[in-house]
């Protein structure tokens, strides 16, 4: 086995790489979790945005470490990774006061291509963790484009109505996914689950986009 970040043998993510990823810490915006300079309600990444989610949280910075070992973790499925993951988030994350956490699902046919769901995998992960239940929840509709590379209001677009939730969701709900980018993938779920019951969600990624 190699690192998925640096390539040497050893480790599915080696101490020394796993020490450099960046945590996303200290003062971030008080809705989607941004890094900020000072404490703020709505950042200007969020502010005149309408977002379901009550709030998003985020273990580390999506730089070009961290995109290696979720594509790797993506694409070669290594259990030890979510588990990896999961361990990131505890260790930055604050625990959320919901008591059920849902995941994003995948688009069916790169589930069937990968044979998991990162998602699903974290979201199993930090259960056990956190020792709260995991429930699926969420119904993605198919032949949806995959998000990468499209502009900010494409991928609003892209996701609007995607997402169906089971009817009678708990009323507070950890809702968790791989990275959070744009946010339009968990607001379009967070606005399903709302649709279904829920009242408050509260979003977990494992990496975040930072600009």
């Amino acid at each position: 086995m190699r690192c998925a970040v640096c390539g040497e043998p050893g480790d599915a993510l080696c101490d020394r790489c796993r020490g450099q990823l960046i945590r996303i810490g200290g003062t971030v915006c008080e809705r989607c979790g941004a890094p900020t300079a000072w404490p703020v309600e709505r950042c200007r990444e969020c502010s005149g945005r309408r977002i379901a989610f009550a709030t998003a949280r985020s273990a580390i910075a999506y730089d070009d470490a961290a995109r290696n070992l979720v594509a790797a973790w993506k694409n070669r499925g290594l259990r030890t990774l979510a588990v990896q993951a999961a361990e990131l988030v505890a260790e930055t994350v604050p625990r959320p006061r919901a008591y059920t956490i849902t995941f994003v699902p995948a688009d069916e046919d790169r589930q069937l291509k990968r044979g998991h769901n990162p998602a699903q995998r974290l979201a199993v992960e930090l259960g056990a963790t956190w020792q709260l239940p995991v429930v699926s929840l969420l119904k993605r509709a198919p032949g949806v484009r995959p998000q990468r590379g499209l502009p900010l209001a494409e991928r609003r677009r892209n996701v609007r109505n995607v997402f169906h939730a089971t009817e009678g969701t708990p009323r507070s709900l950890v809702l968790v996914d791989d990275v959070y980018t744009s946010g339009a993938t968990v607001s379009a779920a967070s606005s399903a689950l709302r649709k279904a019951g829920a009242r408050r969600v509260e979003v977990v990624t494992f990496a975040r986009a930072v600009r």
